[in-house]
């Protein structure tokens, strides 16, 4: 039985076309804000109007659904990060380097797209926080990460490096430099 109760799986056509919408969502999102007509995502995705309302029957679902798919995958960097990295500067590191690699495939608050409308989105969120601040706590411990270091800070500064900047052709470089940067500024030595 799937999650949604249903106990068979979509067809592949449904899939593709699923599959399809959210990309085209998430462009158009980047690409117009989360007002975009509907009808731009259909067209997009390459599929008819009805069919977009056929998988989301409200553009409240469908950037519900973006955003909730987001957050899913960047707690699981998060929680990655967490567990793989030896120290918590290199655990940051790794969880803001994949917010700036998935930057076209995430649609967030701080990334453009709408707050978390449903309640167990805004359970994601929270838990994206409590593992950047186990992340912090390990770097608070062993004296490389300032006091005043928040999640939010953290969070904040990913989105705003994942934000894509067409007018620098280099902007990977960028990243990687002010991350750099950042992460040097975290410890408690320069506060």
């Amino acid at each position: 039985m799937l999650a949604d109760g249903n106990s068979r799986e979509p067809r592949s056509d449904a899939a593709r076309n699923h599959q399809a919408l959210v990309q085209a969502a998430t462009a158009a999102v980047h690409r117009e804000g989360p007002r975009v007509p509907m009808a731009t995502i259909a067209a997009d995705a390459g599929v008819g109007i009805g069919t977009l309302y056929r998988h989301f029957p409200t553009r409240e679902d469908l950037l519900g659904y973006l955003t909730h798919a987001s957050f899913e995958q960047v707690l699981a960097n998060a929680r990655a990060a967490e567990s793989k990295a030896a120290t918590a500067a290199e655990a940051l590191r790794q969880f803001i380097e994949a917010a700036i690699s998935q930057r076209n495939e995430l649609v967030l608050p701080l990334h453009g797209g709408p707050p978390p409308a449903w309640q167990r989105t805004r359970v994601l969120r929270e838990q994206v926080h409590q593992t950047v601040q186990q992340i912090i706590d390990r770097g608070r411990a062993d004296g490389t990460i300032a006091r005043d270091v928040t999640p939010h800070d953290i969070v904040a500064f990913g989105a705003m490096l994942a934000q894509p900047r067409r007018s620098d052709p280099d902007w990977d470089a960028t990243c990687r430099r002010l991350l750099a940067t950042y992460l040097a500024g975290l410890g408690p030595a320069l506060r």
